[in-house]
């Protein structure tokens, strides 16, 4: 039966898809992966089935957005399974909820199966909890690339958050955002972490406040998420994940 699965793969971590997710790599015809897909698990489809690329980098894409629209649809009306294959959750800065009103539109049956956002997993894999009884009762996600969000408004009720922020796709413009945060009430002195490639074998973690973190930012790009809260302070505490993959030294003889 004809079918379009829009699947979120999870932040990076192959063994953090879900089992509904794996199921409709399994069974698909025809899937589309992102960029941030980890392609270990396309060694999971069934031979013969037809893999295309959509990766987006900021300001390149590979395929516009109408386009890969127009796929979804053409292969369904092909009487094929088509998996669309999204980094993280898909709709959550994942586009996903347009590619299924497309489909709605033009009568398609489809499928949403929710991923492990990396808003959730990059943190949790740096020790950092988004809430905390002590320290945090909410969590704010936003984009960090949407020039109709700059204004007054915006970061007024932003720096006055008393919960953790996590921002998407913000590294580049990240001077900035610490610049409104600061301007508009928040405390200079909050802690900031950014996390590269989070629950991948290349994560790393840089941590620093709204005023000094500027001094790191050489050191991490896209992909990465940015936690801005009084939680990253608990990282020193917790952070498991990079001491796991460092290589074990041997003790001198």
């Amino acid at each position: 039966m004809t079918k379009v699965y829009l699947v979120g793969a999870g932040p990076g971590d192959p063994d953090l898809i879900t089992v509904k997710g794996m199921k409709a790599i399994q069974k698909a015809d025809v899937i589309l992966y992102d960029r941030l897909v980890n392609e270990e698990l396309l060694e999971f489809a069934s031979k013969g089935t037809q893999l295309i690329y959509c990766g987006k980098k900021p300001d390149q894409h590979t395929l516009r957005q109408d386009k890969i629209n127009e796929l979804l649809c053409k292969y369904a009306r092909q009487n094929k399974i088509v998996t669309r294959l999204k980094g993280g959750d898909p709709f959550i800065f994942g586009r996903g909820g347009e590619e299924a009103a497309v489909l709605n539109e033009y009568g398609i049956d489809f499928e949403i199966v929710p991923g492990i956002t990396a808003g959730a997993a990059a943190p949790a894999y740096a020790g950092i909890p988004l809430t905390h009884r002590e320290l945090s009762s909410s969590v704010t996600f936003v984009s960090g690339f949407n020039p109709k969000q700059d204004t007054v408004e915006y970061w007024t009720g932003l720096s006055r958050s008393k919960g953790t922020i996590c921002i998407y796709m913000g590294v580049k413009k990240f001077p900035h955002t610490c610049e409104q945060l600061k301007a508009h009430g928040m405390d200079p002195d909050m802690p900031v972490a950014i996390i590269h490639w989070g629950t991948t074998q290349g994560q790393k973690t840089i941590t620093g406040t709204l005023s000094t973190i500027h001094d790191q930012l050489h050191e991490v790009a896209n992909p990465s998420m940015i936690v801005i809260g009084e939680v990253v302070r608990l990282r020193e505490q917790l952070q498991w994940f990079e001491k796991v993959q460092l290589p074990e030294v041997s003790p001198a003889i």
